[in-house]
């Protein structure tokens, strides 16, 4: 019967969370096309205000509460705060994207390619500044509790690892549809849809790693899911063409080297201690 619980929590988890973001990203894009002319509404959608992209935040605890209370909601919010693991695991989990996006881009510069100038070289202050504001704002904290604190446990009750990462970075992927058509630049490609979909699935495979490493640490999945956005940010290898080559190149290598090394049923090797099967 827990089980079956379990797997309803899950999909009511994945539909409030595309139905809370879809309800107010669908209207911005179609607002910024013009095709929802001019109001209020109009422009708190446009507006940096939009809650859309608290979606899996509010699926989180909505349902967290609702099965668990608020010593249910209490234990979650713990989990953004536990640093009960080996401390060896900080270094991927600050280094690790890093490392990926500078050595790209660094590949790309030697090769000849013209590449983006680094601000932050001259002004070292908007590293804590884009660190800080990315974390709020850009994404960890609105998502981190819900696809990294409540689904991706779930999903590890039914599968390995390496299977729950790829269905969450699918679902991932999926929820950010709307976004693809805010803004200047629409994913008007399919292309770029699908290989936007293979790197959230090796950038989640790399989050699932960290997250079972460090005993379920929704703290380190927040930080690095935040050390990859900066790092596309200080380290615009993307921009570039052989620096995406070499992006991509280096983040399969290290999944492939992850999973080869960590194994794909737990991601995890040794005695760490695990909760990562734990559906708080």
């Amino acid at each position: 019967m827990g089980k079956v619980n379990e797997n309803r929590n899950l999909i009511l988890y994945f539909l409030i969370a595309f139905g809370f973001t879809w309800l107010f990203w669908i209207p911005e894009a179609l607002a910024m096309r013009g095709l929802l002319g001019s109001s209020i509404l109009v422009d708190f959608i446009l507006g940096p205000n939009n809650p859309a992209a608290w979606g899996p935040f509010v699926a989180a605890f909505f349902l967290t509460y609702l099965n668990g209370g608020l010593d249910g909601v209490i234990r979650l919010l713990k989990r953004a705060v536990d640093v009960r693991f080996a401390k060896v695991w900080w270094i991927p989990t600050f280094f690790l994207f890093p490392l990926i996006s500078g050595g790209a881009l660094l590949l790309a510069k030697l090769s000849g390619e013209a590449i983006p100038e680094l601000l932050w070289l001259t002004s070292p202050s908007l590293i804590v500044v884009n660190f800080i504001v990315i974390l709020l704002t850009g994404g960890p904290l609105q998502e981190e509790f819900g696809w990294r604190g409540y689904a991706l446990p779930r999903l590890q009750t039914r599968f390995n690892a390496l299977i729950s990462s790829v269905i969450l970075g699918v679902m991932w992927t999926f929820w950010h549809i709307p976004y693809y058509f805010i803004g200047e630049e629409v994913y008007a490609n399919i292309q770029l849809i699908w290989w936007n979909l293979f790197g959230t699935i090796l950038l989640t495979i790399l989050i699932t790693w960290l997250y079972n490493n460090t005993g379920g640490s929704i703290l380190v999945t927040l930080i690095s899911h935040n050390m990859f956005n900066v790092s596309v940010i200080l380290f615009p290898a993307l921009a570039t063409q052989v620096g995406s080559i070499f992006f991509i190149i280096f983040q399969i290598a290290t999944v492939l080297a992850v999973v080869a090394i960590w194994k794909p049923k737990r991601l995890v090797r040794g005695t760490t201690t695990e909760k990562q099967g734990s559906t708080p």
